[in-house]
């Protein structure tokens, strides 16, 4: 009898403002063991019962160094028994990490796992950030798109496929109003676990850091104040250009978890799963135009499940820069009404690592409430590639 994933509990912080918000100071271990260990209390299952940990980070140095699940892990409470290993797939890594500990159920008789995300682009992306022999100038002589900024790349996606500013802005002012909407109606309030943690923060007059004593209850991103007059008179980050800070995401920090296990093993322990990990895809794209790497992967994925784009009912289409959703949505005749339905990354914030499996957890708990049978995780990868997971929600 084949083995099933299913997916039994998910948890994740708020999504703090990278720099000057709430999690700009809380270190790798702390704020991935505060998730974890939140998501196994939600699951009902002893720490113990615990056998492997997944996390996805895509800068793995300074607090992140070193395996931070498995320090994680450790910083959660669960007992060392509890083994970890850290992956990068870049922006899909914390979707990759619960496509590896699924596949773990599914294929090793491991019972139950933890697979999730982390990025504390406070602490990483700085000027202490490790750039020595950072680029391979054999690779940058083959192929220099590799070395492109996402920030290029997305101007790329504009410029090559005719997607002006207005359409941008257009998608960026709905991304908020729809993420107010669901603030309002408490639609991640079952995701959300609140951190008391130490933020630093920095004097504008005399530049002296002092710390203080914060909880993040709520994602910091979100202004669904945002007008479309607002984001017209944003000035484009190159003189010319499209992209700007308002239709595009802020950096973020933030770690998310969720708890899988067998469904022999959730029958037996009398447990109602959120949802079934049903299958992961990943595809390359050239990387000059990384941003329309969904394109590639969902074809391959909902083949392989004989399905096609209407059979899904909730789309989570990650994006960094909103031009991105715009041409994967359009190129794949994707209904808008599904994508994105409480707002995306462009309001909420993008950490890396960490948004894969906090996609993951939104569109299982939001598939429930709207009584969905498919849903579909999926977003553009740094170097040129896309990610797409399938899950079939349980009501």
């Amino acid at each position: 009898m084949t083995t099933e994933a299913v997916i039994v509990s998910t948890a994740r912080t708020g999504v703090g403002k990278a720099y000057r918000g709430a999690l700009n100071n809380t270190e790798g271990p702390t704020m991935a063991g505060h998730v974890m260990a939140e998501a196994v209390r939600r699951a009902g299952v002893e720490p113990d019962e615990v056998e492997d940990v997944v996390m996805g980070c895509a800068m793995q140095q300074g607090t992140m160094v070193m395996n931070v699940a498995r320090k994680g892990a450790v910083r959660a409470g669960l007992p060392v028994t509890v083994a970890g290993t850290t992956i990068d797939r870049q922006c899909a890594s914390g979707l990759q990490a619960i496509a590896v500990a699924a596949r773990s159920i599914m294929l090793d008789g491991v019972e139950i796992a933890i697979g999730g995300g982390i990025e504390s682009i406070s602490l990483v992306q700085n000027d202490h950030m490790n750039r020595f022999h950072a680029v391979d100038d054999e690779l940058m002589a083959m192929k220099p798109e590799m070395y492109m900024s996402m920030l290029d790349t997305a101007e790329i996606v504009a410029e090559r496929y005719k997607i002006g500013r207005d359409r941008q802005d257009e998608y960026s002012l709905e991304c908020q109003r729809r993420i107010g909407a669901a603030m309002q109606a408490g639609r991640f309030n079952d995701e959300i676990v609140p951190i008391t943690t130490t933020m630093a923060v920095v004097n504008k007059d005399t530049r002296e850091v002092s710390y203080q004593q914060v909880t993040l209850s709520k994602d910091e991103g979100p202004r669904p104040e945002t007008t479309a007059e607002g984001l017209a008179k944003i000035k484009p980050v190159f003189e010319g250009k499209t992209i700007t800070a308002g239709n595009a995401s802020q950096l973020s920090d933030g770690a998310s978890a969720c708890v899988l296990m067998s469904d022999k093993t959730a029958a037996k322990k009398g447990l109602e799963p959120l949802g079934i990990f049903r299958g992961f895809v990943a595809a390359g794209v050239e990387p000059d135009e990384m941003g329309i790497g969904p394109v590639a992967a969902i074809p391959r994925l909902l083949k392989r499940h004989g399905l096609r784009i209407d059979d899904i009912d909730l789309w989570e289409l990650n994006e960094a820069y909103a031009v991105q959703v715009i041409y994967c949505r359009d190129k794949l005749g994707i209904d808008p009404d599904k994508l994105n339905v409480n707002g995306g990354s462009i309001a909420i914030g993008h950490p890396y690592g960490m948004t894969g499996s906090r996609l993951a957890g939104h569109i299982l708990i939001e598939g429930r409430r709207r009584k969905a049978k498919y849903g579909v995780v999926t977003m553009c990868i740094g170097g040129g590639m896309g990610a797409a997971g399938l899950f079939e929600l349980v009501n």
